[in-house]
């Protein structure tokens, strides 16, 4: 399943993603963010119009909005919540 299928609230890892689908600029700032393989990610919030964009994904502390495109381009797999 991809990122942007993620039901919303579901812990999951990203298991890979197809960086030749996005502008090398733009796969670059996701990876400075940590949004990349192995990372532990949660949907936290779907835009309301029509491209349902923005997508807002929670890694770590932080939260961080990207465009569907970005969110379509990783495969995620759901993983056991771990409490803090």
């Amino acid at each position: 399943m991809t990122l942007d299928e993620l039901p919303l609230g579901t812990p999951a890892r990203i298991v890979s993603a197809d960086w030749n689908v996005l502008v090398p600029e733009e796969a670059q700032r996701l990876r400075a963010l940590g949004i990349e393989e192995g990372a532990e990610v949660r949907l936290a919030y779907r835009g309301v119009f029509l491209a349902r964009d923005p997508i807002a994904i929670e890694i770590g502390r932080m939260t961080v909005a990207v465009r569907r495109v970005h969110a379509r381009a990783m495969q995620v797999e759901p993983v056991a919540a771990t409490t803090a």
